[in-house]
C-alpha cells in the first residue's frame, strides 16, 4: 500500500526529530560542533562505549546530520550541515522557554540567582576590536587547541581559583564553551560574579561563533 507524499515527508522530518531525541546523541553533535572526531575519540569524549558510539553515529548519519570519512583505517565524522547548530540552539530556546525544569537547573547553576543576559557575537567581536574584554574558553585544552576565539585564554573550572588574581577587577570578562548544551560558561560565570567580578558568557559557543564566518585562532 503506497503512502501520500505528504506521509512520506512527514516520515522523514521525523527520522531527522528522532535522530535528536536521545541525550547522547546531543552530547555527540555537541563534540562534531567542535571539530572531526573518530569514534574511539568520541567514545573517550562522552563515557559512551565504542558500541554504543558508533550505533549513535549510524543513526545520526542516517538522518543527514553527520557525514563520515575514512582516514586510513579510521573513520572520522563531522557534521554534515553548519545549520545543525541552529536546530540545537532550537531545542535548547524552546526548553528554556517552557519546562520549568530547565529554568530551574539553569537557575542552580547560577548560584540561585537568575542568569544573566549572555554578550553577543556582534558585541563580542567589537568588544575584541577595542581591546576592552577579557575572554575565558572554558573547554578541555584539545578542543581550545582544534579552534579557538582569538585572544581567549583557555582556562578549566578546576583550575580558575588559580586565574583570579591575574584579572582585571574592572574589566569585562566574557567566558564561552561548546555551544547551547556545554554548561562549564555558566559555572564559570557564577564563580567570577560570586568574587565580585564583572564577567557573562557569551551567546553560543565557538562554533556559532566560527559559524558566522569569524576568525578563529588555533593553537
Amino acid at each position: 500500500m503506497s503512502i501520500s507524499p505528504k506521509a512520506a515527508l512527514l516520515e522523514e522530518y521525523a527520522l531527522v526529530a528522532r535522530a535528536v531525541s536521545a541525550p547522547a546523541r546531543l552530547m555527540l553533535l555537541e563534540q562534531l560542533a567542535q571539530g572531526p572526531r573518530g569514534v574511539e575519540g568520541l567514545a573517550d569524549k562522552t563515557g559512551l562505549t565504542i558500541a554504543n558510539t558508533s550505533q549513535h553515529l549510524q543513526t545520526l548519519r542516517r538522518a543527514g546530520l553527520v557525514t563520515s570519512n575514512r582516514d586510513g583505517k579510521a573513520v572520522i565524522y563531522s557534521l554534515n550541515d553548519e545549520r545543525t547548530l541552529a536546530l540545537m540552539d532550537l531545542l535548547r530556546l524552546l526548553a528554556e522557554r517552557n519546562l520549568a525544569q530547565v529554568e530551574k537547573i539553569l537557575r542552580g547553576l547560577s548560584g540561585g540567582a537568575d542568569a544573566t543576559e549572555p554578550v553577543s557575537r556582534d558585541d563580542l567581536a567589537a568588544r575584541i576590536a577595542e581591546g576592552s574584554v577579557t575572554i575565558l574558553d572554558m573547554r578541555p585544552p584539545d578542543e581550545f587547541d582544534l579552534a579557538h576565539i582569538p585572544g581567549a585564554m583557555n582556562v578549566t573550572l578546576q583550575n580558575l581559583e588559580r586565574l583570579l588574581p591575574d584579572l582585571d577587577p574592572d574589566a569585562d570578562i566574557v567566558a564561552y564553551c561548546r555551544g547551547p548544551y556545554c554548561i562549564y560558561a555558566h559555572q564559570a560565570v557564577a564563580a567570577l560574579r560570586k568574587r565580585g567580578l564583572k564577567a557573562r558568557r557569551l551567546e553560543g559557543g565557538l562554533p556559532e561563533w566560527r559559524a558566522d564566518g569569524r576568525e578563529v585562532a588555533t593553537a
